[in-house]
């Protein structure tokens, strides 16, 4: 049994790697894919806005899906998709091709952030302590290498296809082979024997007022996060003087620290609970913005985009966590924390849409140093709700009863 646990923690853990590349070979690459569709300016955000709009939409289907089909059966689907999405969105000569690839890849990867994160969550509940800190670490590692692969890709001047088909000939097939570990949290087994019963196990979860001070904190940290993907360059260069070069590093920085963070995270969770980590990591993250918004200088703001990764990167993998250990707890069932996360999940994009141009604007009408302070306040507010995450210690998520390993995969051999 504990073989199928380890096995189901490793397939997923390379799931969640393969999004973290994948994710960030498209973003990192959108002059490029501007340039090859040649998308105007103005139609360019419509685009981009269409991608977490259509992955929320995708969220939510999940959550009614899972009530039919496992989780593990929908994540073992979906991550080929968004790959081939990917690939489709550098081989495609049209922007009719980039439409319907960015919406193929848009609602795909909804259902593959939704149920990612149910398998954490109900794999972090079979093992009776927190793990889940240390699924979103890989995704970070990931994300460092996506993003190094598309500078190598901009500096040799590859094709767009060029530089993604590789990636997904790797990616594809060991995604698939190691899918056939994946662990549901329902006592039904691998993905193997969730490929042959039809049914997901998962209820109707808990109510959106239960549920709202996890969906604001989710909110918060994402428009902390998007601030500091779409903004830190250009803040580092047109307010604190950096060179464009230099301009550059912040966010790499933030993407370093962000894994740090979280691979050291679950171990602060054992020792001193979910709530004051969470807690800590708003505070950190509050002081990340406002060294940020006060810097006198280039540096100084670089170890404010330090800090805000060192604080930022705890709190969604603690939210999923607690809407999980939350449902579970209220109805019963492991598998009632599906539908929650799937729920939760969706302000993940909602944080995504507004941090980008509530700071632009804020920028503009008043000034970007201010509007630095207002994602600060956001995220402070996390310490308000800081009690939804539970507060014992020696539990995974705090106040949840350690299940035994034997009610995840149970009967089978994970092969």
């Amino acid at each position: 049994m504990t073989d199928v646990l380890r096995r189901g923690r490793a397939s997923l853990a390379f799931g969640f790697f393969a999004q973290g590349v994948a994710f960030a070979l498209l973003v990192t690459r959108i002059p490029a894919i501007q340039d090859r569709y040649g998308v105007s300016d103005a139609l360019l955000p419509v685009f981009l806005a269409a991608v977490p709009v259509l992955a929320g939409v995708g969220s939510v289907v999940t959550e009614r899906l899972v009530r039919r089909v496992r989780p593990s059966r929908l994540l073992r689907w979906s991550q080929p998709v968004v790959l081939l999405a990917l690939l489709g969105v550098g081989a495609g000569d049209r922007v009719a091709v980039l439409a319907v690839a960015l919406a193929v890849f848009g609602l795909s990867v909804g259902a593959l952030d939704a149920s990612m994160n149910m398998l954490g969550v109900s794999l972090q509940r079979a093992y009776g302590r927190s793990i889940m800190l240390g699924f979103h670490a890989t995704y970070s590692l990931g994300g460092i290498l996506g993003a190094s692969l598309a500078w190598a890709g901009a500096h040799w001047d590859l094709a767009l296809w060029v530089s993604y088909l590789p990636v997904v000939v790797v990616l594809l097939p060991a995604a698939l082979a190691g899918s056939r570990w994946y662990v549901d949290g329902d006592g039904g087994g691998t993905a193997e024997e969730g490929m042959e019963k039809g049914s997901g196990g998962a209820g109707a979860g808990v109510g959106f007022k239960v549920l709202l001070p996890l969906c604001l904190v989710m909110t918060f940290a994402y428009i902390g996060d998007s601030t500091v993907s779409n903004w830190s360059a250009k803040y580092l260069q047109d307010v604190l003087g950096s060179s464009e070069q230099l301009a550059t590093v912040p966010y790499n920085v933030y993407m370093v620290t962000t894994l740090v963070g979280r691979a050291l995270g679950d171990f602060g969770v054992r020792r001193f609970g979910a709530v004051a980590v969470v807690r800590g990591g708003a505070v950190v993250a509050a002081g990340g913005f406002a060294v940020v918004a006060s810097a006198p200088g280039a540096w100084v703001g670089m170890l404010g985009f330090t800090l805000l990764g060192l604080g930022l990167c705890v709190l969604v993998p603690q939210t999923f966590a607690a809407a999980g250990r939350l449902a579970a707890e209220r109805d019963g069932r492991p598998g009632a924390s599906d539908a929650a996360v799937a729920r939760l999940n969706v302000f993940n994009y909602v944080g995504f849409l507004i941090g980008s141009p509530l700071v632009g604007a804020l920028g503009d009408a008043w000034s970007y140093r201010g509007a630095m302070l207002v994602p600060m306040v956001l995220v402070l507010v996390t310490v308000v709700y800081a009690r939804s995450f539970g507060d014992r210690p020696d539990r995974y998520g705090g106040g949840h009863e350690r299940p035994r390993t034997a009610d995840v995969g149970r009967g089978s051999n994970g092969l």
